[in-house]
């Protein structure tokens, strides 16, 4: 039997490792950590950048914009680098650490200490600690932070390392296909992702919105009603084929025997973040699909 990861497992298991990252966007105790920080907790961009953001060091609104890709820079301005007069990096690295291990402890309870998190976990920081971060940025940044010591937050870490391995890949298979970061919004809705207004969060306006879909109708992705073409559908495969590939090696390094193992130790954890209530039914990632 071939050891091989396919492309289909690569994507499963993005699907089941990015609601352990997500909980440091939307867990109540993540929000109680950015507010004893002093940020504004009445919407999530305030936290949301910082926490993302904070890898980089103290970044500027260039740097961010650049690596988010999807967001409009004048939103990411209002944020960065405002995010570091309120909180250095280094402290909202740690408060973010905080809240994952507060947020976890929450709802996972007494699977915290459980056999099977202990080996997802080693299972996922071998993978992510094989990853090339050559050319991926936010990877990158993550993948040079110090490693914590319980299971839970290893694994946390190691889906924070895969899943931006995955996007910086997935903005270079965006670039690869000629699509900026407005246009890479207006193709994935096109193709039913999600509804137009769940992507309104990067808050692009309505005529640069009309403007990208206008560029990627000469282009025949889309059809006179706004949806994807044929060409449109394709081509929108054709970068989450590419994004799959170049996502793949670190499984490919664990194996497809242990990357199923992890697939199958992921799913109660997922599971139970998903029954936890806090993550958006929708997302501009298209989970949903």
């Amino acid at each position: 039997m071939s050891d091989t990861v396919e492309l289909g497992m690569v994507r499963q298991l993005w699907r089941l490792l990015e609601p352990v990252h997500a909980v440091l966007y939307y867990a109540p105790e993540a929000f109680a950590e950015a507010e004893a920080l002093g940020y504004a907790t009445d919407e999530r961009w305030p936290s949301y950048f910082a926490w993302r953001a904070a890898p980089l060091g103290d970044a500027s609104a260039e740097l961010v914009t650049s690596t988010f890709y999807s967001f409009r820079p004048r939103m990411v301005a209002r944020y960065v680098p405002a995010a570091w007069d309120v909180a250095s990096a280094d402290k909202v690295l740690a408060a973010r650490m905080r809240a994952v291990d507060r947020a976890l402890r929450t709802i996972l309870g007494d699977r915290i200490d459980s056999r099977e998190l202990a080996e997802a976990a080693e299972l996922a920081r071998h993978a992510a600690t094989s990853a090339n971060t050559a050319g991926r940025p936010l990877a990158a940044a993550n993948a040079a932070l110090s490693w914590p010591d319980a299971p839970h937050l290893v694994l946390w870490q190691a889906a924070t390392v895969l899943r931006e391995h995955r996007g910086d890949g997935h903005i270079a298979a965006l670039q690869a296909h000629q699509l900026d970061p407005c246009e890479s919004l207006v193709s994935f809705a096109a193709v039913g992702a999600a509804e137009k207004d769940v992507f309104a969060s990067r808050e692009w306006s309505d005529v640069e919105w009309h403007a990208a879909a206008d560029r990627l109708a000469e282009r025949g992705w889309l059809g006179p009603d706004g949806t994807a073409t044929s060409v449109g559908i394709d081509g929108r495969e054709d970068v989450e084929r590419l994004t799959d590939e170049l996502a793949a090696p670190p499984w490919r390094e664990l194996g497809a025997a242990r990357a199923g193992r992890l697939a199958e130790l992921a799913m109660p954890i997922t599971m139970a973040i998903v029954s936890a209530g806090i993550l958006p039914r929708r997302s501009t990632l298209g989970l949903g699909r």
